[in-house]
């Protein structure tokens, strides 16, 4: 370890607990420490010598570890096998293999399996080993086989590379959107290059590869050669190639045993490394973290593992078996047939507090709280110590800190204890980063333990997300430990509980060994009315599965028939979607089934169908009156609807009918339906209609006017305007129009046309039934005071004052209202007299008012 000075006397401490802790720290250099942690004792049955002849592949983040067994030499029939274990050696699922030979196991990000095969055909398989889907490299892979595959992580998803038979490359981005990259052919390239990787520049995925002493890049368009900075002339053929977890960095192990290591832009060399070991490594991997003071890069041998970096002494660590390197975002994770290790670079905040006579705040704060649970008054003196130099805020975070990388509970409480009495020293310190870290803590350790078998760290779960987490919780079918953390952290039932119970409802519905009842029984019972579900998403993959009856059950606790009908259309339950569409009140919804019944049955079964559906036979009518007229007059049929099937002929005659000889025929049509409805009045009125048609047509023709369509009483009135008094004689007669109303119609249309004498004339024909005061009113409405004075001595005594001041004659409307000794006429005329010229009318009718008031 290394001292930190202090210019105070270092208090006296025995630290045993804390010197034991640091045994197993390495320097690398003058400033990092690597260890290596125990993860799991792996509890599957693999031997060393089955997984040395595997095919392996290990996801990140805790991921599973899928294995590729050959099949058994000494029986041919027998075919090898596909096993995916947790991280603790728990097998989750197996099967045999009965495809083309594999080349490559890959894991995407989403934790799905991709088995790329020699015939370039790439398997997806779930981490319980069911088929997802399957898609192909290319065509001319069937030909030249694939030779050497990798899977890579970019942040457009996860890609696949391979190099088939004719030493060409070929490039997938993105295995969930599927386009395939052909890469330039490399001049002189005979055989395999000796090591290659794909590396992410400015966004755009290329490839590095070695032919002896020479690199190229290959990118879309073009091949060339790379000469890296600072690389040795004497480091002879290249032999191996790493790109780290972040594809930020890069390290190539040549033939002379030296260790090239520097950034992948290949512009900047970190530093370099000379191995005792010539022989390539089995595998090499860079060992890097966030905030790293020392990357590594580590190459293993059969039961060699070495850890180099910037100083020529590396760290070796000799292996009792075979083991497999898993790059993490924060270390490599190892495994072997009987143990899973974690090896990673000390964080600084573990460092500072646990090295060997450390004086740093978060070391002084942990013994404080040590010795203040053995009552001892040293407490106090480190805390003292502490304060004096105002780091106490800074010793509890990085106590809080330390505690957030540790994975055994014991050291993990040991820091947040003496966390939690350090901030109660500190003034208004925010718990929030120590509630956050124990809430976090609590979370990890739950699936770190080996029977879930997730050894995620602090820096990957922060990386991962809480939500990725879950799901990948949820992918392993673990829902109730899904479910406690979400309570356990307080999420919102529609961010947790709500999806989880969602997931376990559509993987219980592929369970077969319950009958369809008691499956939507028993999801109905967990699920209830739980926010943020949706039975009908439940239903759709009940139905995926085979099972419609059980769907349609899950369809009952659907409360929203939006996402109920849809479904019940897909299964072919179109009379049961009908009814639920109904029972919505949403006519869009109704529409919706409704012409997908149409399109689906045919034309009498159809009908037969909407006969038990009032509303929706209804709101069909509405839509085949804008849009299929034909249909609507085929449905009025079938129901012998005689009165719907006028009005039907009415709106076809004035709608679609050119022809006056259609359209009459269409309205007789009418008159036909609305007798067999026994309705006599729209018989009457229709057929009035058919003789004024033809009578308007023949005018029209004869006049070379318009006359088609205007109502009787148009007819009528256009008549008498063009002086045609006979024809309209004709159609007052015909259409038995009444008096009054003739009467009404001719004034109007003579006093139009100012034909003031054919208007008096008129008046003289014989007694009019509508008086003489509409004369007068019609006369004045023209503007014509001269006239309508002549028809005032006509009017009916009782309206004879009105009408001689509508003429404006005060004087002889006063004379007549005193004639009458009527008041209220006087009244009335008195009302009119405004002008000075009116005085002596109304002293006229003051004077008479006021002698029948004498009387």
């Amino acid at each position: 370890g290394g001292e930190g000075g202090s210019a105070r006397a270092e208090p006296q401490r025995s630290r045993p607990a804390m010197e034991c802790y640091t045994a197993d720290w390495n320097p690398l250099g003058a400033e990092a420490y690597y260890r290596k942690l125990d993860l799991y004792s792996m509890v599957w049955d693999v031997r060393e010598e089955s997984l040395k002849e595997c095919l392996v592949a290990a996801a990140p983040y805790g991921g599973p570890i899928a294995l590729l067994k050959p099949k058994k030499e000494k029986s041919p029939s027998s075919r090898p096998e596909l096993h995916i274990y947790s991280a603790s050696g728990i097998r989750l699922a197996s099967t045999l293999w009965k495809n083309c030979p594999a080349v490559h196991l890959g894991w995407t990000a989403s934790e799905e399996l991709l088995c790329i095969q020699e015939d370039g055909s790439v398997l997806v398989y779930s981490i319980f080993c069911e088929f997802k889907r399957c898609f192909r490299m290319g065509n001319e892979v069937l030909q030249n086989h694939v030779v050497e595959a990798k899977v890579f992580h970019t942040e457009y998803g996860t890609g696949v590379a391979i190099l088939t038979g004719a030493n060409r490359f070929i490039l997938a981005t993105n295995v969930d959107d599927l386009k395939l990259r052909r890469m330039p052919e490399v001049p002189g390239l005979q055989k395999p290059p000796s090591c290659w990787a794909v590396l992410c520049q400015d966004r755009v995925t290329i490839l590095l590869l070695a032919m002896g002493q020479d690199l190229l890049l290959v990118d879309n368009t073009s091949c060339s050669v790379v000469t890296l900075p600072g690389m040795s002339p004497l480091a002879g053929s290249y032999l191996r190639m790493a790109v780290s977890f972040n594809y930020r960095y890069l390290a190539l192990f040549t033939d002379t045993g030296y260790v090239w290591m520097g950034m992948s832009h290949l512009k900047e060399k970190l530093y370099d490394f000379t191995c005792n070991l010539r022989t390539p490594p089995k595998q090499m991997v860079w060992c890097t973290r966030p905030r790293s003071k020392q990357r590594a890069v580590v190459l293993a041998w059969d039961r060699l593992l070495l850890v180099a970096g910037k100083d020529q002494k590396g760290i070796e660590y000799h292996l009792n078996q075979d083991s497999y390197l898993v790059p993490e975002l924060d270390g490599i994770r190892i495994f072997s047939s009987s143990t899973h290790e974690f090896l990673h670079e000390i964080p600084e905040s573990t460092q500072e507090i646990f090295k060997i006579a450390s004086m740093a705040p978060g070391a002084l704060l942990l013994e404080a709280q040590k010795a203040y649970e053995k009552e001892s008054q040293k407490a106090d003196e480190y805390l003292r110590e502490i304060r004096d130099q105002n780091l106490l805020m800074e010793a509890v975070m990085k106590c809080i800190e330390a505690a957030s990388y540790e994975h055994n509970p014991e050291t993990q409480k040991a820091l947040l204890r003496a966390a939690s009495f350090g901030k109660c020293f500190v003034d208004n310190f925010l718990p929030d980063s120590f509630v956050e870290t124990c809430r976090d803590l609590r979370v990890l350790n739950a699936i770190r333990d080996y029977q879930i078998g997730i050894p995620l760290s602090y820096a990957q779960y922060k990386q991962l997300t809480l939500e990725v987490l879950l799901d990948r919780l949820i992918l392993r079918r673990l829902y109730p430990l899904a479910i406690k953390i979400c309570e356990y952290l307080r999420l919102s039932e529609f961010q947790g509980i709500s999806r989880i119970l969602a997931h376990w409802a559509c993987y219980k519905v592929q369970q077969k060994d319950n009958s369809d009842e008691e499956v939507a029984y028993i999801i109905n019972q967990k699920l209830g009315d739980t926010p943020g579900i949706s039975y009908s998403e439940i239903a759709t993959r009940a139905y995926e599965c085979g099972r419609t009856e059980l769907a349609i059950k899950l369809l009952e606790y659907e409360p929203r028939s939006g996402k109920q009908v849809p479904l019940l259309l897909k299964m072919k339950r179109s009379t049961l979607a009908l009814s639920k569409a109904i029972e919505s009140g949403d006519t869009d919804l109704v529409y919706t089934v409704v012409l997908h019944l149409k399109n689906e049955l045919n034309r009498g079964s159809f009908f037969m169908t909407l006969q038990n559906q009032p509303v929706a036979l209804s709101l069909y009518r509405q839509f085949c009156k804008h849009q299929e007229l034909d249909t609507l007059k085929d449905l009025y049929n079938q129901d012998d609807d005689h009165q719907e099937l006028g009005n039907f002929f009415v709106r076809s005659s004035y709608s679609n009918e050119q022809r006056i000889e259609g359209r009459v025929a269409s309205l007789v049509n009418a008159v036909d339906e609305y007798s067999k409805a026994k309705n006599e009045f729209a018989a009457k009125a229709t057929e009035d209609q058919v003789k004024l048609l033809r009578i308007q047509h023949r005018m029209q023709k004869e006049e070379d006017k318009p006359y088609l369509d205007y109502s009787l009483h148009d007819t009528v009135y256009n008549l008498i305007l063009d002086k045609n008094y006979k024809r309209a004689e004709q159609l007052y007669r015909d259409f038995k129009i009444p008096d009054k109303r003739f009467w009404w119609l001719k004034i109007s249309a003579l006093a139009e046309r100012e034909d003031w004498e054919e208007l008096e004339k008129f008046s003289k024909y014989k007694k009019s039934p509508i008086g003489y005061m509409p004369f007068v009113e019609i006369c004045m409405k023209h503007h014509n005071r001269l006239q309508a004075k002549k028809y005032t001595l006509r009017v009916a005594p009782e309206q004879r004052v009105k009408a001689l001041i509508l003429v404006g004659d005060l004087d002889q409307a006063a004379d007549v209202a005193i004639e009458h000794k009527n008041e209220n006429e006087m009244n009335l005329v008195l009302a009119k007299c405004t002008g000075p010229t009116d005085s002596s009318v109304a002293n006229k009718i003051n004077c008479a008012k006021a002698q029948i008031l004498k009387k």
